[in-house]
């Protein structure tokens, strides 16, 4: 009950948090940002001088079903990063600038997750690592003789935690509210706060599922990653493939930000997700639980389709046209972050 208060009562934090304002939430994120940034800096660099190679051995566990296993939650641990275009209207830098920086931030934290699982690898051996419960944090003990950096180690994986959960947060309550303006889903989801002037229950509704979330267990929780994670690729390739056709539908569509060999650069991305959303399916040795997690996608694609249906029906048209005009004009109803 004490790790689940945790949960539900950091939820209502971070839910209070996020309706109070942009800069409020953009204020914690840089705060715990520099304390994950010093904490990994330190686990770097002591595995790097205080580890050993042989504890990397051996180097894949379980052949390609290992690196499969461990694949398919891959796009959870990136899903974040969707939230710089879903919060750029409220971002105070130029449209061009956003998009270097989008691309800037997923090649660094390509790099940061290597440098962990590298700092690990050389701190434990895999006797120690599959032992632990906190492995990261036991490599940080490790290499400096001492519990207590094992604990700072924590201090900063809750920071982690936070920064991703506030990202969640603004990323999926400006999601809903756009969607909500677009006709396709109710109308009070795109309320916006009378004083704060953020979408107010676009964040309660998110704020009230991660409070519920701790109630289900650990188990659930993994469920949800996995299953979320093939509904991570489907939206990657929905994405991309979005990028090609609103290319040739909306030739003329402002575009601040260009990419070079914008094509290939869509159809690779088509591929590529489609290509790791073949590694959930039943014929691939990481394929989602049954009857679990096959549960949890068919029950988010079951409500997709519904409200889907539900639009086409009440507003026949109106999200194609209301989406059109807001990517043409740039039109919105949130407050001008200047």
């Amino acid at each position: 009950m004490t790790w689940v208060l945790v949960g539900s009562l950091g939820a209502i934090a971070m839910t209070w948090i996020n309706i109070v304002g942009i800069k409020t939430t953009a204020l914690l994120q840089k705060v715990v940002t520099a304390l994950i940034i010093v904490v990994g800096i330190m686990l770097v660099t002591g595995s790097l001088f205080n580890g050993e190679r042989a504890h990397m051995e051996p180097l894949f566990v379980g052949g390609a079903a290992g690196i499969m296993a461990v694949l398919i939650m891959t796009p959870f641990m990136f899903v974040g990063f969707d939230v710089i275009p879903q919060a750029a209207e409220e971002i105070n830098l130029p449209p061009e600038q956003i998009g270097r920086l989008l691309i800037v931030s997923v090649v660094m934290a390509v790099l940061w997750y290597i440098l962990i699982v590298l700092a690990v690898s050389l701190a434990l051996s895999a006797e120690d690592s599959a032992a632990s419960s906190l492995p990261t944090a036991d490599a940080m003990s490790a290499v400096f003789n001492g519990a207590w950096a094992g604990k700072l180690l924590v201090l900063a994986g809750i920071g982690g935690i936070v920064t991703s959960w506030n990202a969640f947060l603004v990323g999926g309550s400006r999601a809903i509210y756009a969607m909500a303006h677009a006709k396709m889903l109710p109308a009070f989801l795109g309320k916006l706060h009378p004083v704060y002037k953020t979408p107010v229950n676009a964040i309660l509704l998110i704020g009230l599922l991660s409070a519920i979330a701790p109630l289900f267990g650990r188990r659930a929780l993994v469920w949800l990653v996995d299953a979320g994670g093939l509904g991570i690729v489907v939206a990657y390739a929905m994405v991309a493939a979005s990028f090609l056709v609103l290319r040739r539908k909306e030739p003329d569509m402002p575009r601040p930000f260009r990419v070079r060999h914008g094509e290939w650069v869509g159809r690779g991305a088509v591929v590529l997700a489609c290509g790791l959303a073949i590694l959930y399916l039943p014929i691939s040795p990481a394929a989602l639980v049954w009857p679990y997690e096959w549960a949890i996608a068919g029950g988010w694609a079951a409500i997709g389709l519904v409200f889907y249906l539900w639009a086409r029906a009440m507003h026949p048209g109106a999200s194609d046209a209301i989406i059109r005009q807001e990517l043409t004009t740039g039109h919105s109803d949130l407050p001008d972050p200047a």
